[in-house]
């Protein structure tokens, strides 16, 4: 067994025992598996140990592994996520190769997507990404504006409006974690009180995915504990477009 693969064992068992705590069923939670800046090798491998849906933030690189392991492995049925900040520029590469964006923010970024995504595709599954504790460096919408940009994505063409996504500034404590999810949770279930039928929750990673899942996460988007630390620089942000 590979590391990657006995990776993935262990998080699944920390996946289902936060579960069985929050009185859930484990197949309420899907695991994401971030795998930016590790390369098509690394997937592969996640694959053998039969995980589908990956997460990338970077667009170009994750571009150039979606091509690769249509190569490597054109049998594999693998879920595409684009989980960075996404800028006007890159929205094309996004809407014609991923299966997922979870970072929209954005009206305009979003009416590109639905404008650019390929006819012959699927729409492409969107959450929106909500800066639920104000963090001054996170991208998101406010929890004031969501509303408004939600019901506005909701009704373009070629988009599916499937949750939100968050991603909070660490706290210290289970319980601190929780209550930052909390919110999250609570603007989710005010946007289903509008009708819009949301069924994905995205938020919590490696270090407080426990406290997500207790909160009511649906997708937990873990990197480190499946593919081990980054010893690679990350790609530079995406640039802001004008």
């Amino acid at each position: 067994m590979t590391t990657i693969e006995d990776n993935l064992q262990q998080v699944r068992g920390r996946i289902a025992t936060a579960c069985a705590r929050a009185d859930r069923e484990v197949a309420a939670v899907t695991l994401l598996a971030v795998s930016k800046t590790f390369g098509p090798d690394a997937v592969a491998q996640a694959l053998a140990g039969g995980q589908r849906a990956f997460g990338e933030n970077y667009v170009q690189e994750g571009v150039e592994k979606i091509l690769a392991l249509r190569e490597i492995r054109p049998d594999a049925a693998i879920e595409w996520h684009c989980i960075g900040p996404l800028q006007s520029n890159k929205t094309r590469l996004v809407a014609t190769h991923f299966d997922w964006v979870q970072s929209v923010d954005r009206l305009k970024i979003a009416q590109r997507l639905s404008e650019q995504r390929p006819v012959d595709r699927a729409p492409l599954q969107v959450c929106l990404q909500v800066n639920v504790d104000g963090g001054a460096n996170k991208s998101g919408v406010t929890p004031a504006e969501l509303p408004g940009l939600a019901i506005a994505v909701a009704q373009l063409p070629h988009l599916r409006l499937r949750g939100l996504m968050c991603i909070p500034e660490p706290a210290d404590s289970f319980e601190a974690q929780r209550a930052v999810f909390l919110q999250a949770r609570a603007l989710f279930d005010e946007l289903n009180a509008r009708g819009l039928g949301l069924d994905t929750l995205s938020m919590g990673m490696s270090d407080d995915l426990d406290a997500a899942i207790a909160a009511g996460s649906t997708m937990v988007r873990v990197g480190r504990a499946v593919f081990g630390s980054r010893t690679a620089p990350p790609e530079p942000p995406d640039r802001p477009s004008v």
